[in-house]
C-alpha cells in the first residue's frame, strides 16, 4: 500500500508532467489526482496516474499519465447488464506509448515486462503511439500499455468507466488498494 506521501508525491509530480504538456489543471483536479498502484506496491514499475475530468451512465474523458516506463498491467473491461463492457479511444499527447492488445503477437516487443509480474503479460501485438496518434479498444479486448523511457501522457475517451470491475489476468492485482497514513 502507498503512504499518503507517496501519493501526493505522485499527484504533484503527474500535474507537473501534464503541465509540461500544456494541459492545465485546476487545484481541486490536482489534489483529485488518481495514484492507482493496483496493490502492487511498486509505483515507478506497475501503476498508473489519472485525472477523470467526467464520467457518466454515457460517456467518460481522462487523462492518463505513465511515468518513464511506468507500465499499466493487462486488463480488459467486461460486460456489466446489458452493456457490452468499456470501449476506449487513447490519444497520446505527449512521450511514446507501446500498447498490447490482442492479436498477431509481434515476434519481439519493445516494452519491457514487469518482472514480477512477467507470467501475466499474454498479449503482445504492438501499436505505438506518437503524440498526435490514437488507437481505439473495444470491449472485452485483453491490453496492456507502457510508457517510453520519457513517459506519456494518454487522453482517454471512452463509454461509461467501471474500473473497480476491470478483470486483471495477475490476481495479485487490487484495483482501489487502500492508502497508509
Amino acid at each position: 500500500m502507498l503512504t499518503r506521501s507517496q501519493v501526493k508525491a505522485a499527484q504533484a509530480r503527474t500535474a507537473e508532467i501534464l503541465e509540461d504538456a500544456g494541459i492545465a489543471l485546476s487545484a481541486e483536479e490536482r489534489e483529485q489526482v488518481e495514484v492507482a498502484s493496483f496493490g502492487l506496491d511498486d509505483l515507478e514499475t506497475e501503476g498508473l496516474q489519472l485525472v477523470t475530468y467526467v464520467n457518466t451512465d454515457r460517456y467518460c474523458a481522462k487523462e492518463l499519465v505513465l511515468f518513464p516506463s511506468q507500465t499499466c498491467p493487462e486488463h480488459k473491461h467486461p460486460p456489466v447488464g446489458h452493456d457490452p463492457g468499456k470501449m476506449e479511444t487513447f490519444r497520446c499527447r505527449a512521450g511514446k506509448v507501446y500498447l498490447y492488445v490482442e492479436g498477431e503477437p509481434a515476434k519481439s516487443i519493445q516494452a519491457l515486462i514487469p518482472q514480477r509480474s512477467k507470467d501475466y503479460y499474454t498479449v503482445t501485438h504492438e501499436i505505438v503511439l506518437h503524440p498526435g496518434q490514437q488507437y481505439t479498444i473495444l470491449p472485452g479486448i485483453l491490453h496492456w500499455f507502457q510508457a517510453g523511457k520519457e513517459g506519456a501522457v494518454i487522453s482517454e475517451f471512452s463509454s461509461t468507466s467501471r474500473d473497480e470491475l476491470d478483470i486483471f489476468t495477475d490476481p495479485n492485482i487490487v484495483r482501489v488498494p487502500m492508502m497508509k497514513d
